[in-house]
């Protein structure tokens, strides 16, 4: 089936025999195109572009951050959670003692071990072709030598700038001295490099990650920690180990998304998917009937989200119940012809980086990496160039809860690669759509355009979309034709049209021909996004 969309499609689809990396900014699309062509694979291609991505988009990630993906290697989905815990020192009481039991955005106190580079290394080792160090040389490169900043990368670095200045915090000195030096101004084409960010990668290459847990990179991180009122220690890097994890999935028209589990929020896309498998939803796109019972079956997925997820190595999560047909069935008694209020919302934003890769030898990642609010904490160790992440910041403050604040739990993650087989084991490709609590619902849509109605990945990605906020609150898509925002109204919906797409999530996708293993991809035309192919 060729679907012939309504809305414009920005860019076109692009095809590649021998491989393919799909991500948000130019030039880490070709440093993973560049370990490619150096005879690399996927997986090198994946850690070069998520390397590189710290320093050519520091706005929604960094080596502070944490990580998760998704590999397609040996005839199956392999999945590896490398986020990080809350430190020793960080619990309920230290939050209330600090800040009468209120989360800050910024600052060190929401901040948990970063878990990314451990996950860099964990992937290589397992799965890597090329020394690490010649994986991590394009990223050293761009450190060093400098680059122009893309359009939305320069904006969204001058929004930072904006908002640090005004929250005028001692701790952010060092992020000043490195994100926003003397005589730098966030603009397309202004120059931009570390040589801090540079040493720090050269160090976490040639340890193979280990410096930067166990060694002086580590030691850096908690002397400033100490100087400056953070909770972060030397002993909770050495205590961090990613997880290599059974990927969860759904089954829907003959497909299977497969998902991290919890303690990310890639099951509430699932749980949607199986409410939506159950009812009798229109077969084209954009209308109203089926736009309604797309948000309601998305609500569902976050009540339980919200309700039940957490860190499954100190809570029990029973993914199993809430994937079954028993927990899709009540579900659905929810849904009527009118919008409802689940309860519960998604009432945060982040900042994410995704990408997608594959060679010609059949091996796909899908990998998303960030340092969740823009920057992150705003937090960043002298000399370094680490901006540390602030993902405490999605702890629950209720105790008691599965995601409650406790040391050495990881939080309710928001970031959630996507991976696409067949139900008979054929794999299709990576995708995955970052932006805080959109990502659940822009991984849903992003699947229903695909796999029922027909959109290669360019279209997917471009259509229209949706985000649910809370209650009855709906955002659409000024691209959204007026009558079919009129008629979800009528249904019940506040809904609320958005001229600004940046909060709609940015994607990317990567599909294979089961036949002639040709790739097709789509990036993201809400963003800087860029394929680059061989």
């Amino acid at each position: 089936m060729t679907f012939q969309p309504e809305f414009p499609v920005v860019r076109r689809p692009v095809y590649a025999r021998r491989g393919m990396v799909a991500t948000s900014q130019p030039l880490a699309a070709q440093a993973g195109q560049s370990v490619l062509a150096a005879g690399g694979n996927a997986v090198d291609a994946a850690i070069a572009t998520a390397a590189a991505l710290t320093v050519l988009e520091p706005t929604s990630n960094g080596i502070g951050g944490d990580l998760f993906a998704l590999v397609w290697a040996g005839g199956e989905v392999h999945g590896l959670n490398a986020s990080g815990a809350a430190p020793a020192a960080l619990s309920l009481t230290a939050l209330e003692e600090r800040h009468r039991g209120q989360m800050p955005r910024h600052g060190w106190t929401p901040v948990t071990v970063p878990g990314a580079v451990r996950g860099w290394a964990d992937l290589h080792a397992r799965f890597g072709r090329l020394p690490f160090a010649a994986v991590l040389a394009p990223a050293i490169a761009y450190a060093r030598g400098g680059y122009p900043l893309s359009p939305v990368l320069a904006a969204g670095w001058a929004r930072a700038i904006r908002i640090y200045s005004s929250l005028n915090l001692p701790v952010f000195e060092e992020w000043f001295r490195t994100f926003a030096p003397a005589g730098f101004t966030p603009t397309p084409g202004a120059l931009w490099g570390s040589e801090a960010h540079a040493r720090t990668l050269e160090a976490i290459a040639a340890t193979h990650g280990t410096s930067f847990y166990e060694g002086d990179l580590a030691a850096q991180i908690d002397a400033h920690a100490r100087a400056t009122g953070g909770l972060l220690r030397s002993s909770d890097l050495a205590a961090h180990r990613s997880e290599w994890v059974t990927p969860i999935f759904a089954d829907y028209m003959g497909h299977r998304v497969h998902e991290i589990p919890p303690n990310g929020q890639g099951i509430a896309a699932l749980i949607a998917l199986n409410v939506l498998d159950g009812l009798p939803l229109p077969d084209q796109f954009g209308d109203p009937v089926g736009l309604h019972l797309q948000i309601e079956a998305m609500k569902r997925g976050f009540h339980d989200a919200h309700t039940f997820i957490g860190d499954p190595r100190h809570v029990p999560v029973d993914a199993a119940h809430l994937l079954s047909s028993v927990n899709a069935a009540a579900h659905r008694s929810y849904l009527g012809s009118a919008a409802h209020d689940p309860s519960t919302h998604a009432p945060s934003t982040g900042g994410t980086v995704y990408l997608a890769t594959a060679d010609d030898e059949g091996q796909m990642v899908s990998l998303i990496q960030s340092n969740y609010m823009g920057f992150g904490s705003g937090v960043v160790v002298p000399g370094t160039g680490i901006a540390l992440h602030n993902r405490g910041h999605n702890f629950s403050l209720q105790a008691g809860h599965p995601n409650a604040l406790a040391p050495g739990r990881r939080p309710y993650h928001t970031i959630i690669p996507g991976f696409l087989t067949r139900t008979d084991g054929t794999p299709v490709g990576p995708f995955g759509v970052m932006g805080g609590f959109m990502q659940p619902q822009g991984h849903l849509q992003v699947v229903l355009n695909t796999v029922r109605y027909g959109m290669n990945p360019q279209q997917a990605l471009d259509a229209p979309r949706w985000q649910w906020l809370v209650g009855k609150t709906v955002e659409v898509e000024h691209g959204l034709p007026a009558a079919t925002a009129r008629a979800l109204a009528a249904l019940g919906h506040d809904v609320r049209v958005q001229l600004d797409s940046g909060s709609f999530g940015r994607g990317q996708m990567i599909r294979r021909d089961p036949v002639t293993g040709v790739l097709e991809g789509g990036t993201e035309s809400r963003t800087d996004g860029h394929i680059a192919a061989w």
